[in-house]
C-alpha cells in the first residue's frame, strides 16, 4: 500500500472477474442498534475490489472498468487520512457510478494512544466516546456531500495496535461503539477495516457484541482471493454478505494506459448506494 492510511512506513511498522451487485438485507443481525429503524435495502457486491490512496481520475476509472475489478474503495475523510483527494467529488462519484463501479467508503478515524507512531487524531479512554460520535457525524457529512446515500456503509479504518494493552483496547472498543451508534442514528451502516492479528481481532473477540460493526474487512496479506477459506474468526461471525478481505498490497498495475498502485480485496459485503 502506497500511503493509504497515514504512511507506508507507518503501516509496516505497525503491522477473477468482477462480480455482480445484488440488493439484500444481510448483515444486520450483528448491529443491535439498527433494530428499531426501517432501513433502505443494502447494496451488496461480490467480486474483486481495489483500494488506492488517492481516488484515480474518472478517465483512469473508465479505462480500468470491465477488467479484474468491479469495486473501488475511496477514502472519504478522517483526520488521519493519508492523501489529498482532488478527484473525489460528487460529480466524480456520479460519473464512476454511471461507468458501473461500486464504491466502498472508507473513513480513517482516530487511532489508539498505544499505537506505534504518530497520528493527527488519537483517542484515549477520556475522549473515545466523544471522538467516536464526532467522527461518525463527520463521516456522514462527507459521505452525503459526495452523493453517498443513507443506507450505505462507511468502513472505519483502525490500524494495528497492541490489543493486549487492556486500557487501550477498551478505549478502542468504546470509540468503535460510539462511531457505530452515531452512524446508525443517521441511517448509515457500519463496516470495519482491521488487521487479523490486532485491530480486527479485538472486535471479533469482544464478549459484548453491542454496537459493533456489522461488516468486517480484514487485512491478511496471504494473496488468497477469498473471504471464506482463510477466514480467521468464528464461522458464525459476519456471515451473509458481511465480509471483505484485503489479501495483497502495493500491486502496481497498468490498464488502458493508466498505472495505479493498488491493494487487492476479495469483496462480499455492502457497498455505497449512489445515483
Amino acid at each position: 500500500m502506497s500511503s493509504h492510511r497515514q504512511s507506508k512506513k507507518r503501516r509496516y511498522i505497525t503491522w477473477a472477474v468482477a462480480g455482480t451487485a445484488v440488493v439484500a438485507g444481510a448483515g444486520l443481525a450483528a448491529q443491535s442498534s439498527m433494530a428499531a429503524t426501517t432501513w433502505p435495502a443494502q447494496r451488496t457486491y461480490t467480486g474483486r475490489a481495489f483500494d488506492t490512496c488517492t481516488a484515480p481520475s474518472a478517465a483512469a476509472m473508465q479505462a480500468w472498468h470491465g477488467g479484474l475489478y468491479g469495486a473501488a474503495a475511496v477514502y472519504i475523510g478522517g483526520k488521519n487520512r493519508g492523501c489529498s483527494q482532488p478527484n473525489l467529488t460528487a460529480p466524480w462519484v456520479k460519473t464512476v457510478s454511471a461507468q458501473g463501479w461500486k464504491l466502498i467508503p472508507l473513513y480513517v478515524g482516530a487511532q489508539p494512544s498505544c499505537q506505534t507512531g504518530s497520528s493527527p487524531e488519537k483517542l484515549t479512554a477520556a475522549t473515545a466516546a466523544s471522538l467516536g460520535a464526532t467522527d461518525a457525524a463527520d463521516a456522514v457529512a462527507k459521505a452525503s456531500a459526495l452523493g453517498i446515500k443513507a443506507g450505505s456503509p462507511v468502513y472505519l479504518d483502525m490500524e494495528s495496535y497492541d490489543i493486549t494493552n487492556k486500557a487501550c483496547n477498551d478505549a478502542v472498543l468504546t470509540y468503535v461503539r460510539a462511531f457505530d451508534k452515531a452512524l446508525h442514528a443517521k441511517t448509515y451502516r457500519t463496516g470495519y477495516y482491521g488487521f487479523t492479528s490486532s485491530s480486527a481481532k479485538a472486535i471479533a473477540q469482544a464478549t459484548d457484541r453491542t454496537d459493533l460493526p456489522g461488516n468486517m474487512w480484514y487485512a491478511l496479506w496471504d494473496k488468497q482471493n477469498t473471504t471464506t477459506a482463510d477466514w480467521p474468526f468464528a464461522a458464525t461471525q459476519w456471515t451473509n454478505h458481511s465480509r471483505a478481505h484485503q489479501y495483497m498490497v502495493n500491486s502496481k498495475e497498468t490498464r488502458g494506459g493508466y498505472t495505479i498502485t493498488v491493494d487487492r480485496d476479495a469483496w462480499d459485503a455492502p457497498v455505497a448506494i449512489t445515483g
